[in-house]
C-alpha cells in the first residue's frame, strides 16, 4: 500500500478530527515500513552526540563543548537510523524544536532520553518531555530508555547513587542507565575489557539489540492501536453529529406542520368573516362604474368598493401578523425591486387591492383560492432566513456525516488491504 493512499485517507480524516493530525502522521509513517528509527534526546552538552557515536561505533555525529545539534542529524548503520535530535534547551517555536518534535513523536521507535549525571536531577523541561515519553511508552509501548551519561564527571559510586535516587524520587518507575562514552573509548584504545563493561555501552547496546527485535511487532500493535482508536472517534462523531441532524430534522418538520396547521387557521377564520360579510350584503353596487359627474360624490358602488377593500385589508393584516411572527415579511434578494414597498411577501401573494365582491369570493370562499394562498405563502415561509439557516446547517451536518463515512470507510479498507 504506497503511503500517497495513507497520505490522501489522513486527510480524510483529519478534516473531520483535525486534533488527530499528529496520529494520522505517524500511522502513515508506519505504513511506510522503514528500518527502525533510534532518536536521542536531552539537553545539549549532555553527551548525546558521544553516546551515538559511541553506539554505533563509528565518530558520525559532531562533538564540541558548545552547541553542535541545531538542527537534525542522522546516518543508517546495521539497518537502523539513528537520530541525533536538537537540544530540549532550543528556542520554543523554532525549526530546531520542529525537528526534535518529529524526531521524537513522528519517526522514532525507541527514544534515549540523556541526562548528564553531573547535572543531578532533572529540570522542569526534562521532567515535563520524560513524562511525556513515559506516557506515550504506556499508549504505544514504543521503548524510552533513561540514559545518566557522563558518570565518569562523578567522583565516585556514592555521588552516582545519590543522583540515581534524585532522579528515582522524580520519577518512581524510571532505572536510570549509568553510562560513560569517555570509559568506552578509552577502553577499546586501550583493549581493556573491564573498563569497557564499566562504560555501561555494552549493556545499552545489548538492551537496544532486545527492543530492536521487537519494533515490527510494535510497530504493528501501534498501527492498530492507532487505527481502532481513529476509527472509534469517526463513530463517536458521527454518532454525535446524526443526533443533532435528527433534532434539527424533526425541528424542520415539526415547525412546518406548525406554520401549515397555523396559516389555515387564519386563513380559514378571515375566509368566514369575508364570506359572512359578502353574504350579508345586498345588491352589488361594487360593479356599477361611477360616471364623470360622479367623480367627487359619495356613490353605493364608491362606499361598497371601500367596504370591500377595507375587509379586505383587515384579512390581510390578520394573516401578515401571522408571518411576521414565523419571519416571513421580505420577499428574498432575487426578487427584491427597487421599490422597497413592494418588497413584502403580502403584496407578492395577494396584491395591493381588492375592489370588487367576485375577487373576494375568488381569494378567500372558493377552496382552490384558499389553497392557493396556503401553497404560494408557505413556499415564501421556507425561502425565509431562519428556515434557510437551518436548512444551510442540516445541509453542513449532512455533508460532514457524509464526510466521516467516507474517512470511516476509508480507514477500514486500508486495514483489510494490509
Amino acid at each position: 500500500m504506497s503511503s500517497e493512499i495513507f497520505e490522501r485517507v489522513a486527510r480524510d480524516v483529519a478534516a473531520i478530527l483535525p486534533h488527530r493530525a499528529g496520529d494520522l502522521a505517524r500511522l502513515t509513517l508506519l505504513a511506510e515500513s522503514g528500518v527502525p528509527v533510534v532518536t536521542v534526546v536531552g539537553k545539549y552538552n549532555h553527551g548525546k552526540s558521544s553516546l551515538l557515536n559511541e553506539l554505533i561505533g563509528r565518530q558520525t555525529f559532531a562533538v564540541s563543548d558548545k552547541r553542535e545539534t541545531v538542527a537534525l542529524s542522522d546516518t543508517v548503520h546495521l539497518g537502523v537510523r539513528w537520530l541525533d535530535a536538537p537540544g530540549l534547551d532550543a528556542d520554543v517555536g523554532t525549526e530546531d524544536d520542529r525537528h526534535a518534535l518529529h524526531a521524537v513523536w513522528m519517526s522514532s521507535d525507541i527514544r534515549l532520553f540523556v541526562h548528564a549525571a553531573k547535572e543531578g536531577e532533572l529540570d522542569a523541561k526534562e521532567q515535563a518531555l520524560l513524562a511525556e515519553l513515559r506516557a506515550d511508552e504506556e499508549k504505544t509501548k514504543r521503548r524510552t530508555f533513561f540514559i545518566l551519561s557522563q558518570v565518569d564527571q562523578l567522583a565516585d559510586e556514592d555521588e552516582l547513587h545519590h543522583v540515581s535516587d534524585a532522579i528515582r524520587a522524580q520519577f518512581a518507575d524510571v532505572e536510570p542507565l549509568a553510562v560513560s562514552s569517555m570509559r568506552h573509548r578509552k577502553g577499546q584504545e586501550s583493549g581493556k575489557a573491564l573498563l569497557l563493561q564499566k562504560s555501561g555501552i555494552p549493556a545499552l547496546q545489548a538492551s537496544l539489540r532486545a527492543a530492536l527485535e521487537n519494533v515490527p511487532q510494535a510497530r504493528a500493535d501501534e498501527a492498530a492501536q492507532l487505527h481502532d482508536s481513529i476509527v472509534a472517534e469517526l463513530q463517536q462523531v458521527r454518532a454525535a453529529q446524526n443526533a443533532r441532524l435528527d433534532t434539527l430534522r424533526e425541528t424542520q418538520q415539526q415547525q412546518r406542520v406548525a406554520f401549515d396547521h397555523g396559516l389555515t387557521a387564519v386563513i380559514a377564520k378571515v375566509s368566514g368573516d369575508i364570506e359572512a360579510m359578502l353574504n350579508a350584503l345586498g345588491t352589488d353596487h361594487a360593479i356599477v362604474p361611477d360616471t364623470a359627474k360622479d367623480i367627487y360624490a359619495s356613490t353605493a358602488g364608491k362606499r361598497e368598493r371601500g367596504h370591500i377593500q377595507i375587509a379586505y385589508s383587515r384579512a390581510c393584516i390578520a394573516i401578515d401578523g401571522y408571518l411576521a411572527g414565523h419571519g416571513v415579511v421580505e420577499l428574498p434578494t432575487a426578487q427584491q425591486t427597487a421599490a422597497s414597498s413592494l418588497n413584502s411577501v403580502m403584496i407578492a401573494v395577494m396584491g395591493v387591492s381588492v375592489k370588487f365582491r367576485k375577487d373576494l369570493r375568488k381569494m378567500f370562499c372558493e377552496a382552490s383560492g384558499r389553497e392557493r394562498m396556503q401553497r404560494d405563502f408557505t413556499h415564501y415561509y421556507e425561502l425565509s432566513a431562519d428556515r434557510r439557516a437551518l436548512a444551510a446547517r442540516i445541509a453542513e451536518l449532512e455533508s460532514t456525516l457524509a464526510a466521516a463515512d467516507h474517512a470511516s470507510a476509508s480507514l477500514v479498507n486500508l486495514k483489510a488491504a494490509r
